[in-house]
């Protein structure tokens, strides 16, 4: 599901040699140069509008499903509907994803941000981040629903191994750039995402999304985890 790392997360499957299906409501904005690329497949349309059934569809074929999804940066995109369109979005997928026979458990991997907290560590967030934080939730409804987008899979796909596996990527102040570059990882983020943030490009975090899918070893390193990605250079 494309939004803007999405873009930059097509080019990078095709440079590995990964056939991808996009689900995007504005086919328009796929880069030029992938258009009418051979491996490319563009399925226009919005989650809000498939069905479950429609999602398991679309899945059969595929062993990965990335999700980019964030709410537009606008009055109507910050307050208006859909509220939960990235919980929506993880909890379609893995629910299709149980409908499906498959051999090997669907890779299930979510954009989130450095500002959402992984519960399941005791990560380190100071008096005056946790207050931030509070208001953002209470404040600005897309900040609770990449909460609870995380928080639905780390309980709910979590108690279906066999069937969905599942990380989270956690970039930081992401920034574009049009070349990959050095990024580090951590399991938790290692300066306040409010009152110290680093940065992150999202053609790292396209790249980084792009190896968990293409590279065994590194998905079994991350698999239900949370990692935080950063530019090295912050």
């Amino acid at each position: 599901m494309l939004g803007a790392t999405g873009g930059p997360l097509i080019g990078e499957l095709i440079k590995r040699n990964r056939q991808v299906k996009a689900l995007v409501r504005t086919p328009e904005n796929i880069p030029v140069e992938f258009q009418t690329h051979p491996d490319l497949e563009v399925v226009p349309g919005s989650i809000s509008d498939l069905s479950v059934d429609e999602f398991a569809q679309h899945l059969e074929d595929c062993d990965s499903a990335v999700s980019c999804l964030g709410h537009n940066l606008s009055f109507k995109g910050m307050f208006g509907p859909p509220y939960r369109l990235v919980t929506d979005a993880v909890r379609k997928l893995t629910e299709a994803s149980l409908t499906l026979d498959r051999d090997d458990p669907l890779k299930l991997i979510l954009m989130g941000s450095a500002g959402v907290s992984n519960r399941d560590l005791n990560e380190p967030v100071s008096a005056a981040q946790r207050c931030v934080i509070a208001l953002l939730k209470a404040l600005l409804p897309p900040h609770a629903d990449n909460e609870a987008a995380a928080d639905f899979l780390r309980t709910r796909a979590v108690n279906h191994p066999n069937q969905v596996g599942w990380a989270v990527v956690r970039p930081d102040n992401l920034i574009n750039a049009s070349e990959v570059t050095d990024y580090e990882l951590h399991p938790s983020p290692i300066r306040s995402a409010i009152f110290d943030s680093g940065t992150t490009s999202r053609i790292n975090v396209a790249a980084f999304m792009a190896e968990l899918i293409h590279d065994e070893k590194l998905w079994n390193e991350w698999k239900g985890k949370m990692p935080v990605i950063y530019n090295t250079s912050t």
